[in-house]
């Protein structure tokens, strides 16, 4: 859009580094970055010049690149002016780029002008700010193969199917007397569920997405002195919970932000369920079942000793929740080992010892990933 004014900002990440970019996009972008060099600009070159300001004094020096219209990020003229990247100086070249007639970028505002110009789609000017936002190299790749097109190509693809099926929907009504087998056939209904699984699929695949990006909300729940603040402090790495061998010491909810296997969860530790207990111990039980209706995953803890105590109080709380995942702790205090168990099947840990806390670790980003 010619008519739109020129925008700049500091391209960088704030506070002081060896680089730092000053960014300008629009129609005066290469007016602007030849006023403060010096020197003409050739589009897709790398240019060492001096940045001056309006009398002359030099403000820093370092590249200026200019990227013509349409081949930019933008869709639009941009100029990168790379420099030092102290806060100082940075702010003195950006408001030098002010002073020529540019305008501070509002947040976002270059993905948005790039989506405006058709160079991004909606998707993919999301995952720029996923990417930048990525806490872990999953939640990168992720966001990476969004912006290179992956999730919008598929969505394409559903959509193009939905439209075919609906042409020959209509062609059937709109031709009912010629003799066409399009609504009575099998080709039509095969299409028809394999686009439903494709929509499956690519709401699978959104859902893993949100998951990496945001995190997995894992809630711990499970009766009584089955060591779930134990399990807390060791997932954690310190010691978040007060843990004592007297039942019900956690009355209120517990959150934790972790990381296992590269991968954000935030652990929520409740008070543990059952029957009865005073009115304190019960307010946080109900909260403790609030808690679960929000939870993307039930990490549901009970003693190895006596799995089975306990645990109806808990399977019903649980009902509802998206993914459960079962923990047999304590298992320091057990007199025999069991075989080993079913790859599905409960976790044996003892948070004291720090057994089996890999496989719980591997188990957890497991859930996320999907």
């Amino acid at each position: 859009m010619a008519d739109r004014d020129t925008i700049a900002a500091i391209a960088t990440a704030p506070g002081s580094g060896g680089v730092g970019i000053i960014r300008l996009s629009g129609p005066d972008a290469r007016r602007v970055g030849e006023s403060i060099t010096g020197r003409p600009l050739r589009p897709r070159h790398a240019h060492h010049a001096t940045f001056r300001g309006g009398q002359g004094e030099v403000l820093d020096d370092g590249i200026a690149l200019y990227f013509a219209a349409p081949a930019s990020y933008t869709g639009e003229d941009v100029v990168e002016l790379q420099g030092h990247g102290g806060r100082a100086v940075l702010q003195s070249v950006l408001s030098r780029c002010l002073e020529l007639g540019a305008r501070m970028a509002r947040p976002g505002e270059f993905s948005e002008r790039a989506f405006l110009e058709g160079r991004l789609d909606l998707a993919q000017a999301e995952a720029v700010a996923d990417l930048i936002a990525a806490g872990d190299a999953r939640a990168a790749r992720a966001a990476r193969r969004a912006l290179d097109g992956e999730f919008s190509t598929r969505v394409e693809s559903i959509a193009q199917g939905l439209l075919e099926v609906r042409v020959h929907v209509e062609a059937a009504i709109d031709f009912a007397d010629e003799p066409l087998d399009t609504l009575g056939g099998g080709p039509l209904r095969s299409r028809m569920e394999e686009l439903d699984r494709g929509l499956a699929a690519l709401l699978a695949a959104a859902e893993r997405g949100r998951r990496l990006r945001d995190g997995l909300h894992a809630v711990i729940v499970g009766p009584p002195n089955a060591g779930k603040s134990s399990l807390l402090n060791a997932l954690a790495g310190r010691e978040r919970a007060i843990v004592t061998d007297v039942a019900g010491t956690t009355r209120d909810l517990l959150q934790e932000q972790v990381h296992v296997e590269g991968v954000e969860l935030t652990l929520v530790d409740t008070a543990g369920l059952r029957e009865g207990g005073d009115e304190i111990e019960r307010e946080g039980m109900r909260r403790a079942r609030g808690e679960l209706a929000r939870a993307d995953l039930a990490l549901v803890v009970l003693d190895a000793r006596d799995p089975e105590s306990g645990i109806a109080a808990v399977v019903d709380s649980i009902e509802g929740v998206p993914a459960t995942l079962v923990v047999h702790n304590k298992a320091d205090l057990l007199p025999r080992r069991p075989v080993d168990a079913a790859a599905d099947g409960p976790v044996l840990v003892s948070a004291r010892s720090g057994e089996g806390l890999d496989t719980l670790r591997a188990a957890l980003a497991r859930a996320v990933t999907g």
